[in-house]
């Protein structure tokens, strides 16, 4: 008679903050399940419970604790990593029965937390993990990190104090985890660091060999190999640098999808100066004119700050004239927040809360207008979409290469039996509003 081994310990995760900790969850719940532990989607079921903390905006770090209160009183065995973790002593303060703290990118420290708090029994019974690891995104789509930290001061901004200064993964590690990703299923590639831009700088743009050739550690040469992969590539949080102005022509042929995710923050000169932002004397305009002319069907994803110290009402005039001008497709907006450690709270002329959201306000007013009249000019066109979703009454809920998942806007559409997520449809666009477009399939590819 077989011996019934006993069944492994459950571990429960709560992932909070941007994509770059969701890939650090990821991370560690891979080496979890290759250690033989379970994934529990509930507190109910899990033996301990990991929190991904954010530590970005004194918000987030809010949310972040409400989390960590949640799964202590839900499950009372929790085990606390990620950004906020640098502030052990307040998450202690808190809340003392956390089991174990760690920062960002201590993804041993977590593991061994995990062993001592949920010991594996002497004959654990280990599943296969697949060899791209487990994913908390849909099979889908994958988001793909090359490079940890940021070389940047912004003074708003605490990440080079929480997740240290740039370093770039090798090109032929990143290719090998892509291939790997497209070969089980993955059909975009979402690239994701603190600086895009900057990948490849602390390597000196060395080469390393794959698949015969020498590829460099530069964002091209990584953009451009990504692009043989026959995913859809997304590249995001790209400081517009002159040599983003080489990845243009490789969206125009069709290589990578076009589409830029530019953290521009501001367009006043006096705001960047004091937001210590780099490349803040570029002609940026003049470059996306350019960009337009290259490739034509590209789309520019942007993030603004209102109410940063020292913003005058000048100063957001000059932001809401330089939108006017710039069109940009996809815009989302922030108020200002003092974050503890930044360097912008001692700046002087703080903005009124007030004056923040009126001016918050009238920002998204203006790209909303913005996004509604570019999507009413795509009505009638023909859109690729890769569907995420599909429900019982023949609709689904797709996007466009356009549109990134979980921040920008959706194709709705109907008739679609037969679809599936992760397929890639033609669709004839029928409607829009501000932000999202409506259709029907042509046909399937």
């Amino acid at each position: 008679m077989a011996t019934q081994l006993p069944s492994p310990p459950k571990v429960g995760m709560v992932s909070l903050g941007c994509p770059k900790a969701l890939v650090d969850s990821e991370r560690i719940l891979t080496k979890l399940r290759s250690d033989g532990y379970g994934l529990s989607p509930d507190f109910d079921g899990a033996d301990v419970v990991l929190v991904n903390t954010c530590g970005f905006l004194d918000s987030a770090k809010e949310e972040s604790l409400e989390a960590i209160g949640e799964a202590i009183a839900e499950n009372g065995r929790v085990i606390v990593t990620g950004c906020m973790g640098n502030e052990a002593a307040l998450i202690r303060d808190r809340f003392p029965d956390v089991l174990a703290i760690s920062g960002p990118q201590q993804y041993e420290e977590v593991v061994h937390a995990v062993h001592d708090a949920a010991p594996m029994p002497p004959s654990p019974y280990v599943n296969l993990v697949p060899e791209t690891g487990l994913k908390l995104t849909p099979r889908h789509y994958s988001y793909l990190k090359i490079s940890e930290g940021c070389n940047h001061r912004c003074a708003f901004c605490i990440i080079p104090s929480i997740r240290g200064d740039l370093v770039s993964r090798r090109p032929d590690a990143v290719l090998r985890e892509a291939e790997k990703l497209v070969a089980a299923g993955t059909k975009e590639l979402l690239v994701i660091s603190q600086d895009t831009s900057a990948y490849g700088v602390d390597l000196r743009h060395a080469e390393w060999p794959w698949k015969g050739e020498e590829v460099r550690a530069h964002m091209t040469d990584l953009a451009r190999e990504l692009g043989k992969l026959g995913a859809w590539v997304r590249l995001h949080y790209v400081y517009p640098y002159p040599h983003v102005d080489q990845v243009i022509p490789l969206m125009a042929d069709g290589l990578i999808t076009p589409y830029l995710d530019i953290p521009f923050q501001h367009a006043s000169p006096q705001v960047l100066k004091a937001m210590k932002r780099p490349a803040n004397e570029a002609k940026v305009l003049e470059r996306i004119a350019k960009w337009r002319a290259i490739c034509p069907d590209i789309t520019i994803r942007s993030t603004f700050i209102t109410g940063f110290p020292g913003e005058t009402e000048e100063d957001f005039q000059y932001l809401l004239d330089w939108l006017d001008e710039a069109q940009l497709d996809r815009v989302g907006a922030f108020r200002f927040e003092p974050v503890e450690g930044a360097r912008a709270n001692a700046l002087p002329d703080p903005v009124a809360e007030e004056v923040k959201e009126e001016r918050y306000a009238r920002l998204m007013e203006k790209c909303a207008a913005i996004s509604a009249a570019k999507l009413q000019a795509k009505i009638g066109s023909t859109q690729k979409v890769i569907i995420d979703l599909v429900d019982e009454d023949g609709g689904a809920t797709g996007r466009s290469q356009a549109d990134a998942p979980e921040i920008d806007g959706e194709v709705h559409l109907r008739d679609t039996s037969g679809l599936e997520p992760g397929d890639i449809v033609s669709v004839t666009i029928e409607d829009a509003d501000a932000h999202d477009l409506f259709g029907v399939p042509v046909t399937a590819t």
